[in-house]
């Protein structure tokens, strides 16, 4: 049985591919109708609908209140230029590459292959040194893989 939090973003996922690239929601209405405490809400849009994933979340608190998630429908080039000179940084951890690595191949930027080759190679078990350059090291392979994918992409390979 698929957990509540799979449920749930499921659920949103839909509603955003069968509308437009974003969907506004009641918390409370989607609470009910998972039959959740509000705040499983919030742990689901923290968690799964992140920058790193492409979401951007807005809400306006009150009575009239709604939260507001919005899918960046951004060019394939320009989202991993983002990711390579404003996301990564100098130091990037495992999960913070996996959950990155999990949005590229959601939107299909690249192959479920590459996603397991990229992160094979960027495991703390394939980068044996000390944990103090550990993220430093993973930060700079990362950026070079991906600088790789956008020349290959605008060359026309894939």
């Amino acid at each position: 049985m698929p957990r509540l939090s799979d449920s749930i973003e499921r659920f949103i996922k839909a509603m955003i591919d069968d509308g437009e690239s974003r969907v506004d929601l009641q918390r409370n209405e989607l609470a009910s109708y998972f039959s959740c405490a509000p705040s499983q809400i919030n742990y689901v849009l923290a968690t799964r609908f992140t920058l790193d994933k492409g979401y951007y979340i807005e809400s306006r608190r009150g009575g009239g209140g709604y939260i507001r998630v919005v899918r960046l429908d951004a060019d394939e080039s320009d989202y991993l230029l983002h990711l390579i000179t404003s996301r990564i940084g100098s130091a990037i951890s495992e999960n913070q590459t996996r959950q990155i690595l999990d949005c590229l191949a959601e939107r299909e930027i690249i192959t479920s292959r590459e996603k397991a080759l990229i992160g094979a190679a960027l495991s703390d078990k394939a980068i044996a040194v000390p944990i103090q350059i550990k993220d430093r090291i993973r930060a700079n392979l990362f950026r070079n893989m991906l600088t790789a994918i956008v020349y290959s992409n605008e060359e026309g390979e894939k």
